[in-house]
Parts: structure tokens; C-alpha cells; sequence
């Protein structure tokens, strides 16, 4: 495979499929191009068999680890400069990713907290949405912890009636309405427990936001991570103005 000689994006993905594509549009609408040919280059490994990450946290499934490793070598091999993963119940596994590679992965937790505070001015309690994998991670709270939040999560049956059933559906390509209903019923439960804000952290999530964010302000895992991408990779000096100034488009 030829070598890209520009700084270039790999995009370990497939996790969802629908998610992933999102992350590509939101790659592409940050990245202050003037033109088809200032867009970063890109390369994608997205491999819908990825074994379901959630399950596997929970013991209930094989390890998604071999599959990682096999995509993100790829990209390695194709020439990326660093690799993002969208995907928040996967990042349990980028330290074992990173060690097995050696290439940068960026940090989807860091840069969605990182997006809160800046967002939500005296941030102190942030609410999270995401799989029970991700939860049991700890993954935010311990993020949280070296930013000075309070990171809180949802209680277990409001987690299981709404918040798994809403990316379940997502998956499957089901109506958003009943979805995004449950997600806004699921931001009013953090917004009880003192929630400020709330991260959407799982992918599929923010394709199902829109009334939940009429009832707290709501940060885009999905956003953060392309916004970090572009910092990461656009020329130096000429990327924050850009990502600040512009608004969400879908």
C-alpha cells in the first residue's frame, strides 16, 4: 500500500457503522478547508464485526482486542500519524491498542470532558450517557477526576429502560422518535441529581439528542473527537478560530 506523506487520520471504526459515518461528516465540517484538496487525508478500518464491546466488558462475550489490533496495524502499516477510535466503550481497551501498535491513539474521554468545562461556564457536575461497558469502565469519573468534575451517571433502571434500549434502536436502524424520547427522559434524571451539563458518550447517542438538549446543554463525544483530530493534525496556528466559530450543522 502506498505511504500518504501528509499527516493523516486513520479512523478505527465500524462500532457502530452509523456512528462512524457521523464522525466522518463531523471531521470533514471542522476542519477549516477552503477547498476538496486542504481536507485531511483519511484512511478507514471499519469492521462491523468488532465483537460487541459492552458485552464483552461484562463478561458476557469475546474480547474486541484481536479485531482492534488487526485494523489498527492496518492503518499503522498504510502510514497514519495517529488514529482516533469512535467509539467511547472501546477506549477500555486503547491502552492495550497503543501498546500493541505504538501508534498515538487520541483520548475521546478527555476531549469530551475537556469540551464540557469549556462549553459550561463553572462546570462542577457533569452528567454521562453511555453503555454500561463504559460505565463500568470508570473511564469518566476517572477523566473527571483529574479535570475537578463530578461525573455522575444514571440510576441502573433508567439505564436499562431508556438509555440501552435508545442505543439498541439506533443500532437496528429504528424510528428516533421513541429513542430520542428516552434519551431527554434520561437527561432529565441527571439534571435531578444536580447535572449541569451532560456528555453524550456513546456514538450513537447524539443521533438521538435533540430533546434532550432542550433540557441541558449537550457535548457531542463524537464532535469533541473530530475537533481533536483536526487540533491535532491541521496545520499549526490556523485550526481553533475555525472549530470555534462554527456551528453544528446536522
Amino acid at each position: 500500500m502506498r505511504h500518504v506523506t501528509r499527516p493523516t487520520l486513520g479512523i478505527l471504526g465500524g462500532m457502530g457503522p452509523l456512528a462512524t459515518a457521523a464522525f466522518y461528516r463531523r471531521l470533514v465540517e471542522l476542519t477549516p478547508a477552503g477547498s476538496d484538496q486542504a481536507h485531511l487525508p483519511v484512511l478507514m478500518w471499519a469492521d462491523p464485526a468488532v465483537p460487541d464491546r459492552t458485552a464483552a466488558l461484562l463478561g458476557q462475550g469475546p474480547s474486541p482486542v484481536p479485531a482492534l489490533v488487526e485494523g489498527a496495524r492496518w492503518l499503522q502499516r498504510a502510514g497514519v500519524s495517529c488514529i482516533a477510535v469512535p467509539c467511547n466503550t472501546a477506549h477500555a481497551y486503547v491502552e492495550q491498542l497503543s501498546k500493541a501498535t505504538g501508534v498515538e491513539v487520541l483520548d475521546m474521554i478527555k476531549a469530551a470532558l475537556e469540551t464540557a468545562v469549556r462549553r459550561t461556564p463553572g462546570l462542577e457536575r457533569v452528567g454521562i450517557l453511555a453503555t454500561r461497558g463504559t460505565r463500568l469502565t470508570g473511564l469518566y469519573e476517572q477523566a473527571g477526576a483529574r479535570l475537578g468534575l463530578d461525573v455522575i451517571q444514571v440510576p441502573a433502571p433508567v439505564q436499562e429502560e431508556y438509555v440501552d434500549a435508545a442505543i439498541r434502536a439506533v443500532k437496528a436502524g429504528a424510528e428516533t422518535a421513541g429513542p430520542e424520547r428516552w434519551i431527554a427522559t434520561a437527561a432529565e434524571s441527571l439534571k435531578e441529581q444536580g447535572a449541569q451539563a451532560v456528555v453524550a458518550a456513546c456514538t450513537e447517542i447524539p443521533l438521538i439528542s435533540g430533546s434532550a438538549a432542550r433540557v441541558l446543554p449537550v457535548v457531542d463525544s463524537t464532535d469533541a473527537l473530530a475537533e481533536a483530530a483536526v487540533l491535532r493534525l491541521w496545520r499549526p496556528g490556523s485550526a481553533p478560530a475555525p472549530l470555534r466559530a462554527r456551528e453544528r450543522t446536522r
